[in-house]
């Protein structure tokens, strides 16, 4: 019996991630999607520069989407974070045994990302950059604003 595990093994999604840490790319982003309906081979469905609400854009109602978002912020006025979220799509209208794969499927792309805050969105209303900042600073232990976002 396979294993439901994802498995990474496209150079291009290591490429996406890449560019999305490097420092040249302050909004960059990128989306990863099931190889197939029954596959656990994750593949770069979309990828992308001008940040969240492109993000959001690529999004499709049908589909498991895993999206990696680089997200920079002022904690104050004297430092700058760069951490790294993971939104884990379920497109509204996704069918339900593609539903029930994704509790097995998200631990190991967290795993693999390496995010310091993910998300679950079934609607696009669900991911909005002053949340995702408020969960950053709260896990990240440094909020110097008091808990203001």
């Amino acid at each position: 019996m396979p294993s439901s595990e994802p498995i990474f093994g496209d150079q291009e999604i290591q490429r996406a991630l890449e560019s999305v840490q490097n420092n040249d790319n302050p909004d960059g982003w990128f989306l990863l999607s099931s190889a197939g309906d029954r596959s656990n081979r994750l593949v770069l469905f979309a990828e992308g520069k001008n940040g969240l609400d492109e993000l959001k854009d690529k999004l499709v109602d049908n589909q498991v989407l895993y999206g990696y978002q680089r997200i920079e912020y002022n904690n104050d006025t004297e430092s700058k974070r760069v951490k790294f979220v993971v939104i884990v799509w379920i497109g509204p209208e996704v069918k339900v045994m593609r539903r029930a794969r994704v509790s097995v499927e998200k631990g190991g792309v967290i795993e693999k990302l390496g995010p310091h805050a993910t998300v679950d969105a079934s609607d696009r209303g669900d991911i909005v950059r002053d949340d995702l900042v408020k969960q950053l600073r709260k896990n990240g232990g440094a909020d110097y604003n008091g808990g203001r976002g």
